[in-house]
């Protein structure tokens, strides 16, 4: 009874990671691995403090992905650095910056397509990669976008290893 409970819960588990997979297959923006410098800290209120994206170290020059297929929404300076901002299905919208975009306004691109390349910015002690997301007007965690490694599972009583 006691094996039957657990295949059923890891069943169960492994069922439920498939479907919490994200509506997009996901594509990094930059190359693995990740490096989170600053996580994803939403504001309690619209207009409260928080982080509404992560920042992900890389070094200015570093080119950036379109994590998954959709249209450029904006490409261009705001408050004075470089943006870039990808509207995705389902009604997401993506952004970087600081970046100097290489598409332009209206532009469609592909899942992995290069958009931009990392330029300096000031709100890191090192240089990064800001990476937002939106559904409508809330912000959401953007590595919510990434592939999620697969589960393997093991025959009950073999080692991890084996």
């Amino acid at each position: 009874m006691r094996a039957t409970l657990g295949s059923m819960t890891t069943l169960l588990l492994s069922l439920l990671l498939a479907l919490a997979q994200p509506a997009l297959p996901g594509v990094r923006p930059l190359p693995a691995p990740l490096t989170v410098a600053r996580w994803w800290d939403p504001p309690p209120t619209p207009y409260a403090a928080g982080h509404r994206g992560v920042d992900l170290s890389a070094p200015v020059g570093a080119e950036l992905r379109a994590v998954a297929a959709g249209r450029v929404h904006h490409a261009g300076p705001v408050a004075g650095r470089g943006v870039l901002s990808l509207a995705l299905p389902n009604g997401l919208r993506t952004t970087y910056e600081p970046v100097r975009p290489l598409v332009t306004e209206g532009e469609q691109v592909v899942a992995g397509q290069v958009v931009a390349v990392l330029t300096e910015g000031s709100h890191c002690p090192a240089s990064c990669l800001h990476w937002g997301l939106l559904a409508g007007e809330t912000y959401l965690n953007p590595l919510t976008l990434l592939p999620r490694p697969t589960p393997r599972l093991l025959p009950a009583g073999l080692p991890a290893d084996g």
